[in-house]
């Protein structure tokens, strides 16, 4: 973890905040700060060597495999967003996602699968992926890639900011590579939802599915929304279900028109706390 990612995860918010005295002491003592706990950060760990000793992960179901390598998207996990020097183990409510991911994932898991995750944080749900999945390959990108704990021959960790349309564009749309899975876990801002989906839907491969996490952030959370702009995410694919017509300004005619010509079924559950989509491709 650098030293520049450090401060805008833990400390950007308290900076903004502070008073001049105050931002002064808080810059002065954060070289320490952050020391100590890059003492504490995880090695990277090598899944392809980890694998060779732990095959029975292989064989795990996803809420296990979740919570073994600590990810919000299972039942239980360890707070994964406190400071590393803090030691705090107690296991907190997940988001409870893995039965709808199995539900729609399963018949998949010996395929030879190309999979997409935005937002990948520390990897943890990458790593459970990887045991999943036994064949597949994990592109994850993340606006601090440099958190990212974990390798592996079949997992790609790369820069990406998904509120940037020109980024989405030259890091996935204009490569030539197709995904069977695209799953957005990124900011959760109700533009990033909305590009995401209708810029990248195209890369999906026949049949694939895309997946979209805290659909309704943008719906329920005001720092997720600050100007309250219509429509989010959310009311568009229900509008979409209900075969109504919408606008957005974060939508071209021509992403549009692919999207309602290409999508075949769009699901949205309810987990333990927030919304998830899963949107199948023709």
């Amino acid at each position: 973890m650098k030293f520049k990612t450090f401060i805008k995860i833990y400390y950007s918010h308290r900076l903004t905040k502070a008073n001049f005295f105050k931002k002064t002491y808080i810059k002065l003592i954060l070289p320490f700060i952050y020391l100590l706990n890059k003492f504490y950060y995880p090695k990277i760990k090598n899944l392809d060597l980890f694998a060779l000793k732990h095959e029975h992960l292989f064989l795990k179901d996803l809420n296990f495999l979740f919570q073994f390598f600590n990810s919000d998207k299972g039942d239980f996990y360890i707070n994964q967003y406190q400071k590393p020097a803090k030691k705090e183990k107690k296991l907190i409510g997940g988001h409870a996602y893995h039965s709808f991911y199995e539900k729609f994932l399963q018949k998949e898991k010996v395929k030879n699968l190309n999979i997409l995750e935005l937002g990948a944080f520390r990897g943890n749900a990458a790593a459970a992926l990887f045991f999943y999945f036994k064949n597949a390959h994990i592109s994850s990108g993340d606006i601090f890639p440099d958190l990212f704990i974990y390798k592996s021959k079949r997992i790609k960790n790369f820069f990406i900011d998904t509120s940037s349309e020109l980024q989405i564009q030259n890091k996935i749309v204009n490569k030539d590579e197709y995904f069977d899975f695209i799953i957005e876990d990124a900011g959760h801002y109700l533009k990033d939802q909305i590009i995401s989906l209708f810029i990248l839907f195209k890369k999906l491969k026949p049949e694939g599915i895309f997946i979209v996490e805290e659909l309704d952030f943008p719906d329920i959370r005001n720092d997720m929304n600050v100007e309250k702009e219509k429509p989010t995410l959310r009311e568009i694919l229900y509008l979409i279900k209900e075969n109504k017509e919408f606008y957005s300004k974060y939508i071209n005619d021509s992403d549009k028109k692919y999207f309602l010509d290409n999508f075949e079924e769009i699901s949205i559950f309810k987990g333990k706390f927030n919304e998830i989509a899963f949107i199948k491709k023709k």
